[in-house]
């Protein structure tokens, strides 16, 4: 059976020559396809990018918010499978990172294809998750979140029109990020890299050296200059390593 390419949920960076292999960037809670833009050609000639388009932002603004991590990650599942045909390699930041992980589980479990590799970035490990309800609070506990862990151009947030059209997206982000975990530590059969800046706020290097529980495949851990977002400043050094991933040197 042949599947159809679902092009609603992956901006596609294509490799100039051939591509060998395919990386997959998943964005943060409240992110978006164009946070990683410049991602999009830094894995050399021979690698095309995706980076994940969630409902209900920029060219899927019409389209109602998923809230849930089960129904994204089905979702992003069945909408990435006629791009397996290469190896596949997944990187998520933050809410991203359980998005990463829930895809590889399903992608191995359901349709027998293992990932190259997962990359976590940011985030505890599934079975250490403590989740917090934010997304139970009004518009302003939300909006004071965003802006703690950064990431977010300010002036959006500031502008209240602008306010207005992003709360629907960050609300429903803070929801799944809220109600999803802990859960229990079921291991991908790909190796697993995990990234953390060494002064983000909320989450330590022991609560990202957990994702070796799930990575019995292989496992390591990076930790980098910088807060929840150290990914900004440090983004050629962090390219930089996965890049040496893919290409298996380290």
């Amino acid at each position: 059976m042949t599947v159809g390419i679902d092009t609603r949920w992956f901006r596609r960076y294509g490799a100039s020559a051939v591509p060998r292999r395919r990386v997959l960037i998943m964005p943060h809670a409240g992110g978006s396809a164009s946070f990683f833009h410049t991602w999009g050609r830094a894995f050399g000639d021979d690698t095309e990018v995706l980076i994940a388009r969630y409902p209900g932002r920029h060219d899927r603004f019409a389209e109602p918010c998923i809230d849930t991590m089960d129904a994204l990650a089905d979702e992003m599942t069945e909408a990435l499978l006629p791009f397996t045909n290469l190896p596949l390699t997944l990187f998520g930041h933050s809410m991203g990172a359980s998005l990463g992980y829930e895809t590889a589980l399903r992608l191995e479990h359901r349709h027998a294809v293992r990932p190259e590799a997962l990359h976590v970035s940011s985030r505890k490990a599934p079975h250490k998750l403590t989740p917090r309800p934010l997304h139970l609070q009004g518009d302003e506990a939300l909006i004071a979140e965003v802006r703690r862990l950064g990431g977010t151009d300010d002036t959006l947030l500031d502008d209240p029109d602008l306010r207005e059209m992003l709360l629907p997206a960050i609300r429903a982000d803070f929801t799944i990020v809220g109600t999803y975990g802990p859960r229990g530590a079921d291991p991908v059969g790909c190796p697993v890299y995990a990234y953390i800046g060494d002064q983000d706020p909320s989450i330590t290097r022991d609560d990202m050296a957990a994702w070796a529980d799930v990575g019995p495949a292989g496992f390591a851990l990076r930790v980098l200059p910088g807060g929840h977002f150290y990914l900004v400043q440090e983004r050629d050094e962090l390219i930089r390593s996965v890049s040496e991933r893919l290409a298996g040197t380290r």
